[in-house]
């Protein structure tokens, strides 16, 4: 039974001829971080082919992750971010965020800044604390309680208080970004992986044309207005409803599996448990080994602008590269024992939020979010303890849990009274 979310390498039986980092089932069932270690000690520039021709390279080394994710003057974002994309061209490019270089993208960036950040994050603080608190109050009331599922609605409660989308669309806001993050997942695929893509990118593009369609002429000061009035309207509507969806995407495909994964690290190191409750102050070193540990964004597409010499080889101008942020997260060039969940680690560079200026817009939020998430559980429980098997998200693009069965220990009241 494959329990935690990462392994020790043990690179022994992988064959990198026969390994498919696209296809999406292997890194639920198999092992990456095996073919990432051998593919960092052996093969830091691996060149991948598909059946049907298409190919790609893959990039697995901390600094040439950085490098390639950091640098737009020689990979570009805007053929295409995603894996799944390999092929077909972003239609959003030079529109969406996560689809558009400098200074297109700074331009796009710069005034949603203050909404995920400093004042803008302060005002939506106290929702934050009370989505925390919904969520980890639920854990009493069930003898199994399933982290991962009730967890998908915690980032989902914080960008609807964040974008002002009405609660009782959550629900549904949920399912579609799970279709559209991962289509390949039995608990999303409708018919097939392409039809559930699809399903899923007109649901919420419908979704957003009308919110944009009622938000017209009324006041606010949510990201999704900032975006309707940012510089007078220069955007058009169609560019709102992308970024919308991105917004939205990057919140709910990737903070519950920090949350799912970091909890079972815990479970599976209770030293480290103890650890943090005999010091409170090390909550947020715990959440950014969390991040690092659970690597939720796993991977993210470029294409060379030229051709360019990186990781001892040649990538061709126009060819797609793969970068594996949950590899570079275990370079022991850069992580002395990177498969050491460790809460004391120090100088925890990780790259979970990404690199350079595609940086996660809401990484600050995401650090809020997971702390108060923690604090409550110190707070509350003893402890988590596994009550079944998890089950790991198929996709190449989340690293995460669609199931993860926990049975909550409450703190003995004392104990809570002393601390």
């Amino acid at each position: 039974m494959k329990l935690s979310a990462v392994t020790a390498a043990d690179t022994a039986a992988v064959d990198l001829s026969r390994i498919d980092l696209f296809d999406a089932a292997y890194h639920a069932d198999g092992d990456p971080h095996a073919a990432w270690a051998l593919m960092r000690e052996q093969a830091p520039l691996h060149r991948s082919e598909l059946p049907d021709g298409r190919a790609f390279f893959n990039v697995t080394r901390y600094h040439d992750v950085c490098r390639v994710l950091g640098n737009h003057r020689e990979f570009t974002s805007e053929r295409g971010s995603l894996l799944s994309q390999l092929g077909h061209d972003d239609a959003a490019s030079g529109q969406m965020l996560v689809a558009t270089d400098p200074p297109r993208h700074s331009e796009l960036r710069r005034p949603l800044n203050k909404m995920f950040t400093g004042r803008g994050l302060a005002r939506s603080e106290g929702r934050i604390r009370e989505a925390v608190r919904s969520l980890v109050s639920g854990a009493l009331d069930e003898p199994v309680w399933d982290l991962a599922r009730q967890a998908t609605m915690l980032p989902m409660a914080v960008a609807g208080a964040l974008m002002d989308l009405p609660e009782p669309d959550w629900a549904d806001l949920v399912q579609w970004t799970g279709m559209a993050a991962a289509p390949q997942d039995p608990v999303f695929t409708i018919r097939n992986p392409h039809a559930t893509l699809a399903i899923a990118h007109h649901q919420l593009f419908e979704y957003f044309a009308t919110q944009y369609e009622a938000r017209k002429g009324t006041d606010g000061d949510d990201a999704f207005r900032l975006l309707m009035t940012m510089r007078d309207g220069e955007l058009t509507r169609a560019e709102v409803v992308v970024n919308c969806y991105s917004l939205l995407l990057g919140a709910n495909a990737t903070t519950p599996h920090t949350v799912a994964g970091t909890v079972l690290a815990l479970m599976e190191h209770p030293d480290q448990l103890r650890a943090v409750r005999e010091n409170r102050e090390l909550v947020p070193a715990l959440v950014e080994e969390g991040l690092r540990w659970t690597s939720p964004a796993s991977s993210f597409l470029r294409y060379a602008v030229q051709d360019v010499e990186i990781a001892g080889g040649i990538v061709p101008e126009g060819e797609p590269v793969a970068v594996w942020v949950g590899s570079a997260n275990r370079d022991p060039e850069i992580f002395p024992e990177p498969y050491r969940f460790d809460v004391h680690r120090s100088d925890n560079r990780h790259i979970a939020f990404g690199y350079g200026a595609h940086y996660c817009l809401g990484a600050t939020v995401a650090r809020l979010t997971l702390r108060m998430f923690f604090e409550e559980v110190l707070d509350r429980f003893e402890k988590f303890v596994p009550a079944g098997e998890p089950q790991h998200l198929v996709s190449n693009f989340v690293a995460g849990f669609t199931s993860l069965p926990v049975r909550a220990v409450p703190r003995r009241v004392e104990a809570a009274a002393g601390r």
